[in-house]
């Protein structure tokens, strides 16, 4: 189908058009979003999301998510296969980067789109790999430490996470958590939360994210229960820094299987966090 060029006007999406534009065209980019993540982003920033139009029709799209005004996250920037090569994406681009001003700003880069994201500003930090398993049912695995996050133990998880992440997303996570379709478990041991698992619905399988632990083997069997509560043979994939070399560990033991990497950029200085203690990131959409 071709296109001539017309005059594309920008602005804020709707929760209803962040669900039928940007979930679905990242959808059709295989990027398998969770299916309930059009309202746990958009309530995050209701500001944040953006697309182009041209005679009402969405050519573009992107998210500037702020967390504060000292950090932001970018994600779902997508220019309609029909209209690629015509400076949409652009002219999109620039109107999220407006708005995310002086904030420290991250996103996660798919390959070919790398150099372009150095030349607007974004300085590479690290690798983000992307890998795939099958759930299965491990007769090994006790639940002696492990219990579901409930409303009563929220507040624990939000201080668990806070240095973990560059700003607080109390409500984010609060509305993360408990969506339907969300498993959400803590690792705790004398009342004291050594790690935390949220595995997600996705379109295909489940997403695990964010996996975070005070060590690999907390780690490995917070996702082995976890998955393990699964029908067999369902996929489910993590997101894990390259950094975390732990985070093999669990590679080796689930035999999961890299499906593609992202490179973690950010504009400002990279955050000074325990990448250590993260064997997946939440999501490469808000980081």
């Amino acid at each position: 189908m071709s296109h001539t060029a017309g005059k594309q006007f920008i602005r804020r999406a709707t929760l209803s058009e962040t669900s039928s534009v940007l979930l679905e065209w990242a959808a059709k980019e295989g990027w398998n979003p969770g299916l309930s993540d059009a309202d746990c982003f958009y309530n995050t920033d209701p500001n944040g999301f953006f697309i182009g139009t041209i005679d009402d029709v969405p050519v573009s799209c992107i998210s500037l998510v702020k967390y504060s005004q000292d950090f932001a996250f970018l994600g779902f920037y997508i220019v309609h296969p029909d209209f690629r090569g015509m400076g949409y994406g652009y002219d999109l681009w620039k109107t999220a980067m407006e708005y995310a001003g002086k904030a420290n700003t991250g996103l996660d880069g798919v390959t070919d789109q790398q150099e372009n994201y150095k030349k607007s500003g974004f300085r590479f930090a690290y690798r983000n790999i992307r890998y795939e398993g099958k759930s299965q049912r491990y007769s090994d695995i006790s639940t002696q430490n492990i219990e579901l996050i409930t409303p009563q133990t929220i507040d624990a998880v939000l201080k668990y996470d806070a240095p973990l992440f560059p700003a607080k997303r109390g409500g984010f996570l609060r509305n993360w958590i408990f969506q339907p379709g969300h498993y959400a478990y803590t690792f705790c041991v004398n009342n004291d939360i050594k790690g935390y698992l949220v595995l997600r619905k996705c379109r295909t399988g489940f997403k695990a994210g964010p996996l975070f632990a005070d060590t690999p083997e907390i780690a490995e069997h917070l996702l082995l229960h976890a998955t393990g509560q699964l029908e067999p043979g369902v996929s489910y994939f993590v997101d894990i820094p390259e950094v975390n070399t732990a985070a093999r560990h669990i590679i080796h033991k689930t035999g999961l299987q890299k499906v593609f990497e992202t490179a973690r950029m950010y504009t400002g200085e990279t955050p000074d966090i325990d990448l250590s203690k993260i064997f997946g990131i939440t999501s490469f959409e808000l980081g």
